[in-house]
């Protein structure tokens, strides 16, 4: 996507990530979409959002699919990987060739595993306002293609925009109530990613297709992401309500 259509189509993502930014409004479902904007808009094949909790330790909040949540959560059990330094050093860092030991010397379990998936290079970007870093934007590359300065902007301005999303301005100066948005969220993804297993199963569908169906569903009806999670864990919600996908096909099934 180039030149006027790309500019066109971020304007439109700005707009609605500005009417998001309401009172009450749904953060997992919006840095659900910001993640799948990085992949539209950046030439990137995947993107993962992670936040740091109350305790200080990262979670991963949202992904643009499953293998790259699955990584993520590797990282995070392992402590290690170009999130995790780029949480901890507050800088970015970009275009690094997953293949180079001497790039990927600190983390190079994660390196190994990021190669099994299927990505060859990896971006960093620090989720920060002012000199406050509360998280980590990833980009994941299949190509092996560089970057340029323009989409590595890009990229900080939608990190940026996550940023705000999570901390809304008017609670900048409040940490308390900080805290309790940023642990509002990570409980409600333990809800969602039960949820995503729950319907996968008993739809005999993919992890990713699942979720889909399930936002679909909820955003259809302006129903917040953990609410409608909450309700079908607790057996509140009759989950033949949601339209099923369609099912995998053998030969789709990994493993």
């Amino acid at each position: 996507m180039i030149g006027m259509a790309r500019e066109r189509r971020l304007a439109e993502i700005f707009v609605e990530v500005a009417d998001s930014l309401v009172e009450d409004f749904d953060v997992i479902d919006l840095l659900q979409r910001l993640s799948a904007r990085c992949v539209e808009l950046l030439d990137v094949s995947a993107a993962g959002i992670l936040l740091v909790d109350a305790h200080g330790e990262l979670q991963i909040i949202a992904a643009s699919d499953e293998h790259t949540r699955l990584l993520e959560l590797f990282a995070l059990q392992h402590d290690q990987g170009p999130c995790v330094e780029c949480y901890r050093t507050g800088a970015a860092r970009t275009n690094i060739d997953l293949a180079r030991a001497e790039a990927t010397a600190d983390w190079s379990r994660f390196a190994a595993r990021a190669r099994e998936t299927g990505y060859t290079t990896t971006h960093a970007i620090p989720l920060r306002l002012r000199s406050r870093t509360v998280g980590a934007l990833n980009l994941f590359q299949t190509t092996p293609h560089r970057l340029g300065d323009d989409d590595i902007a890009l990229a900080q301005a939608l990190a940026d925009v996550a940023t705000i999303a999570i901390l809304q301005q008017r609670t900048l100066e409040q940490s308390h109530v900080e805290n309790s948005q940023l642990e509002t969220a990570l409980t409600s993804r333990v809800l969602i990613e039960q949820v995503k297993g729950v319907l996968a199963e008993r739809w005999d569908a993919s992890v990713d297709d699942a979720f889909a169906a399930f936002r679909s569903y909820a955003r259809a009806r302006h129903l917040r992401l953990s609410d409608l999670a909450a309700q079908i864990i607790s057996g509140a919600f009759d989950t033949t309500a949601i339209p099923a996908p369609a099912p995998v096909r053998p030969e789709e099934r990994s493993g």
